[in-house]
């Protein structure tokens, strides 16, 4: 989606030789639930630059890259209204684009997640790390009740969490006071030292 890549242009800019490896269906045309395009455009790109995966790839020894297209959820994602172009129809977005980094350093297992648009509880079943960075795509849920459902149920993994961007400030301030140090908010500029 265009929010998660539209630094892409100005990276590329400014650093003249990494490759960027994206999910083979990541150009696919997306749409929001109020049909408003919101995938990525690849013009202006260095297509030269850009290597495309299949649903695992590993860039180097401990760190790879997964989209989990082949795994079964532990609980249903929902796509919010949001879809993706197939041929002349709109099915509803399954995220197959959406992809996972997973890092194994030091004994630690340290999962990127971006939104999580597959469901943060279906990343940690898949992947059970010891530390979790990226958005749990919380900002539309207002019911408390489900609020505090999810932050049981991420305390049930032994994992530390940094969230930010989608989970919601009003969501995650619910949440921290559950989760207290499990549970860190980032933001554009934070370094983590892990």
């Amino acid at each position: 989606h265009y929010d998660h890549s539209g630094g892409l242009r100005h990276f590329m800019r400014i650093n003249k030789k990494a490759l960027v490896y994206v999910n083979r269906h990541a150009f696919q045309p997306h749409y929001n639930g109020a049909g408003k395009y919101i995938g990525v455009d690849p013009e202006g790109l260095d297509l030269s630059r850009i290597r495309y995966v299949d649903d695992e790839f590993e860039i180097d020894q401990g760190i790879t890259l997964y989209s989990c297209n082949d795994r079964n959820p532990v609980v249903p994602a929902d796509p919010f209204g949001q879809t993706v172009l197939e041929g002349d129809r709109c099915l509803p977005d399954d995220y197959r684009h959406e992809q996972y980094l997973l890092i194994n350093e030091n004994g630690k297992k340290i999962c990127f997640s971006g939104c999580s648009h597959k469901g943060i509880l279906n990343i940690l079943s898949w992947f059970r790390p010891d530390v979790l960075v990226g958005g749990f795509h919380f900002m539309k849920m207002e019911d408390e009740n489900l609020l505090r459902k999810a932050a049981e149920q991420l305390l049930q993994y032994d994992a530390v969490y940094y969230t930010g961007h989608c989970t919601g400030l009003k969501q995650y301030e619910f949440l921290k006071a559950i989760m207290g140090d499990r549970l860190h908010y980032i933001s554009a500029g934070t370094v983590l030292e892990i």
